[in-house]
């Protein structure tokens, strides 16, 4: 089972406060003796130590030069950070426009071998259409309030999915909630053309597509679109933002809800039956 992102993000940073902490306790000395000897309010020294803020680099400096355990430094630094890492809000990495935050996929995509995705509300974008992708971006693009370079970034999406479905050492294992074939993204042409395509795509040889239909029986509830990258890292998409998660055990989690979800899903000619039956329904 698949905990919510958001709470391993507050476990990464509990754990680095819980370091903090002993290392204050191993010192043999109080939070306010931390505070005076740092030049801080007596109360920041207990915000850091209890997650409520979260440490900048010359905080952690100045705290274990309180406590004398220089040699801790670089450590601490380097969890605060993986801490920040984990979570990216998406006007972070939006604030210029969609073509960047595409390209910067590039790198991931190329060294990915296996990748294992999981979509409860549109389709994934390496098998969106041209139309599809530009709708859906547009959508994106007008909520959040970003800058409009949405054929750029459209270009860019369909060129790194071209790259990485049809060329290399590729694998995609992909589950989609039927929903997703109903879920109307631009026009009816758009979705035509989008479904027309998710048919085609079945016999690429480096793609494996199942549907888990709404009469499925299943283990699993709907959770969060993510993504499995090999079996290093996890990655979730939140209406504010994207978590990375590189823990063992979190990675783990998410390849377990993958399996489970794959077990719900129909492929092949039942899946190809539900995609058609969604064209169907265009009218």
């Amino acid at each position: 089972m698949a905990d919510s992102p958001s709470s391993s993000v507050q476990a990464a940073r509990k754990a680095l406060a819980d370091r903090l902490r002993e290392v204050r306790r191993d010192a043999g000395i109080t939070a306010k003796e931390i505070a005076g000897s740092a030049g801080w309010y007596p109360s920041k020294a207990s915000r850091l130590e209890n997650a409520v803020t979260p440490p900048s680099d010359d905080d952690i400096r100045a705290w274990c030069r309180a406590c004398r355990a220089d040699d801790q430094v670089a450590d601490l630094i380097a969890a605060a950070r993986s801490a920040d890492n984990m979570y990216v809000e998406w006007r972070r990495v939006q604030r210029t426009g969609l073509r960047r935050l595409q390209e910067s996929y590039v790198p991931l995509y190329e060294q990915t071998r296996v990748f294992r995705t999981y979509c409860a509300n549109v389709v994934p974008g390496v098998l969106q259409t041209h139309a599809y992708a530009t709708a859906l971006m547009r959508a994106i693009s007008s909520f959040h309030r970003i800058p409009d370079d949405v054929t750029a970034a459209v270009d860019a999406r369909l060129a790194r999915s071209a790259h990485v479905v049809r060329e290399g050492d590729h694998r995609f294992a992909l589950l989609l909630e039927e929903s997703v074939l109903l879920h109307r993204v631009g026009d009816e042409e758009t979705m035509a053309g989008q479904l027309g395509y998710l048919l085609a795509a079945m016999a690429f040889p480096s793609v494996s597509l199942g549907v888990i239909p709404f009469s499925a029986p299943r283990s699993m509830w709907m959770i969060e679109t993510f993504t499995v990258y090999d079996e290093a890292l996890a990655e979730a998409e939140l209406l504010t933002g994207r978590v990375a998660l590189t823990g063992p055990t979190e990675v783990r989690q998410y390849l377990q809800a993958f399996a489970e979800f794959a077990k719900s899903a129909v492929y092949g000619r039942e899946a190809r039956a539900l995609i058609t039956a969604a064209v169907d329904s265009l009218g």
